[in-house]
């Protein structure tokens, strides 16, 4: 899998490209990746994880429905969340998925957090280059 960078600024898709981007366990995507993936995308207001038109949802972050507070998942719940993610990739070989940067925005996690739970991503999975740094390391 190595050497698959996924663009620092997507703005566009190919027709066989998604866009896989770190969500809220509410799905309100308000920021980040998630607001560009409601923007431009596809994401579903309400819907945390999983396919939602052109992209796809993994929460990193617990979203309270009271109060409205973040904070981040555990990684062993984030981590559950990406071995879903692979396992979809893997069943859809002619889709090219490209991961942003999960977890290491609003969630606060750092690349060295997040990015050996991609370790075993199949060939169809493109990674940011912070955490090609850590597989690599």
């Amino acid at each position: 899998m190595q050497g698959r960078v996924t663009p620092e600024n997507i703005v566009t898709l190919e027709p066989n490209q998604i866009f896989v981007f770190g969500s809220n366990t509410q799905g309100r995507h308000g920021k980040g990746a998630a607001k560009t993936a409601l923007n431009k995308f596809g994401a579903i207001w309400g819907r945390d994880d999983g396919l939602q038109g052109r992209s796809y949802g993994i929460a990193t972050v617990a979203s309270h429905r009271i109060t409205h507070n973040l904070s981040k998942l555990p990684l062993d719940q984030v981590q559950v969340r990406v071995r879903r993610f692979i396992r979809f990739a893997t069943e859809y070989p002619e889709l090219h998925f490209l991961v942003t940067a999960i977890g290491c925005g609003l969630a606060g996690y750092k690349p060295e957090d997040i990015a050996t739970m991609f370790k075993d991503a199949p060939e169809n999975v493109s990674l940011p280059q912070s955490f090609w740094d850590v597989l690599k390391s």
